[in-house]
């Protein structure tokens, strides 16, 4: 009896997108992937049209009935023009896990580094790609960075979670709550919170900086690393490249009900249509699709053909070394090679065993937002204006504040300038003036302060107005 197929959706995408992504489909149809593929529009073509969303309408309901995309690689407009689609994909259908896996191939990939074998999880959907971003001032762009206590609860259990079912014994989380006590500050109290529910798990924290610094040169020393959005972004790729190149990595990104599963480079259009780019992030990532539909055999397949291909020396251009590699082929060549090796297994590198190609679904329970008592406490107001004397505008400010509200401070990017600020910082036209009740402080010992009313609020600002 025939098995029913899988419906999964395909995106060629930008660049070099679509000459890795035939490759891929060629490999997957010869190791008898039980998949039957609908191709869908996204990225460039769909931009050109006028659709600033980059994605139309009916394949968002294709997404929803397959629940599974295997994309490649689509070109993201830097500094103007639209938002980035692969945010637009992961934020609407809650792909809130990123998993990308890197590992060293000594001694047939060049590497700085023997023995890298981590998991970088990244939160998905919140941190600086929000994307919201302001206008201020003349002087003044914004970016505002989101760290919300669901998001970091669902990542950073998640990232226990796959290193329990995947046999791992550490986590690291990386930060930089040094700085930023709120954001990255919640972030690292969420790890601690969740942490202690894992005893036997290894848990170390880090700040952003050096353990970039020392997962690239002790690279032996993490097992799961769990970040925000951004510094995953980073910290994957510089370990992909250590690894032997950006182009070996695929990654998953996970969601309750969708998954999307691509290679983590770009689409690298200077180099599109000359059939060099490497497949072998791609090729990963849909070995990682395999594993997630439960086609455990096939994903060992592929991914043993691959080794076997890569212990033969045949390399693709950015991963050659002469005296090392035999023989530098093109995108389809290598392809062709893999499939060639379809039932080989590598003699040197370890592929996948059958406990590590089967994955158990991680499931995250859902969040249970705990009750609050909130007070108004005080507002912030930020004011544009082109002068430079912080004196002159607070003393303007602070006789001008109604009945019961006083001008507490100024800062400006983030530096008090008012009351008692240095002659020698520097002020742009964007002024962060705070206001609190008129006698704030109420018990300095329990640090209670004094709560003010919404209506002050608005004849303040009428007021100033």
């Amino acid at each position: 009896m025939q098995t029913v197929q899988t419906k999964v959706a395909v995106a060629y995408g930008d660049g070099i997108g679509p000459e890795i992504m035939n490759a891929t489909l060629r490999i997957l149809e010869a190791a008898g992937a039980n998949l039957n593929t609908t191709p869908v529009q996204i990225g460039q073509q769909v931009y050109e049209t006028g659709n600033t969303a980059g994605i139309a309408p009916d394949t968002w309901h294709i997404l929803q009935e397959t629940g599974v995309l295997l994309k490649a690689p689509v070109t993201t407009p830097q500094g103007g023009g639209y938002k980035s689609l692969n945010v637009t994909l992961r934020k609407s259908l809650s792909l809130f896990a990123n998993v990308r896996p890197v590992r060293t191939y000594q001694p047939y990939i060049d590497s700085p580094v023997d023995n890298m074998d981590v998991v970088i999880i990244r939160e998905n959907e919140e941190d600086l790609y929000a994307g919201i971003e302001h206008r201020q001032t003349t002087d003044v762009e914004q970016c505002l960075k989101l760290i919300t206590r669901p998001g970091c609860e669902r990542i950073i259990r998640y990232a226990f979670e796959y290193a329990r079912v995947h046999g791992r014994n550490k986590v690291t989380c990386m930060s930089k709550d040094n700085i930023m006590k709120q954001t990255d500050g919640l972030f690292h109290q969420v790890f601690r919170e969740i942490g202690a529910h894992y005893p036997e798990i290894e848990q170390e924290h880090q700040i952003i900086d050096i353990g970039t610094a020392r997962l690239a040169r002790f690279p032996e020393r993490y097992d799961v690393v769990v970040l925000p959005n951004l510094y995953g972004d980073i910290i994957s790729d510089v370990a992909a490249e250590i690894a032997g190149s950006v182009g070996l990595c695929g990654s998953a990104n996970v969601g309750p009900n969708c998954a999307m599963f691509e290679a983590i480079h770009g689409s690298a259009p200077d180099i599109a249509g000359q059939d060099i780019a490497n497949p072998s992030g791609l090729i990963n990532a849909a070995v990682m699709m395999l594993q997630h539909l439960g086609q455990a055999d096939t994903a060992r397949k592929i991914h043993h053909a691959w080794l076997a291909t890569i212990e033969a020396g045949i390399h693709t251009i950015d991963t050659y070394r002469a005296g090392s590699s035999l023989q530098k082929v093109g995108t389809q060549a290598f392809a062709d090679a893999v499939i060639a090796r379809l039932g080989s297994s590598p003699t040197q590198l370890s592929g996948l065993s059958e406990d590590q190609s089967v994955v158990s679904p991680i499931l995250i329970p859902e969040y249970q937002r705990p009750s609050t008592r909130k007070q108004l406490l005080g507002v912030d107001l930020f004011i544009d204006w082109g002068g430079n004397s912080p004196k002159e505008i607070g003393d303007n400010l602070r006789d001008l504040a109604p009945s019961g509200l006083k001008l507490k401070m100024i800062t400006n990017r983030g530096v008090k300038v008012y009351p008692a600020g240095q002659d020698e910082t520097f002020c742009t036209d964007h002024w962060r003036c705070r206001f609190v009740a008129q006698d704030s402080l109420i018990h300095p010992i329990e640090n209670i302060y004094m709560p003010i009313e919404a209506s002050s609020i608005i004849a303040l600002m009428d007021r100033l107005t």
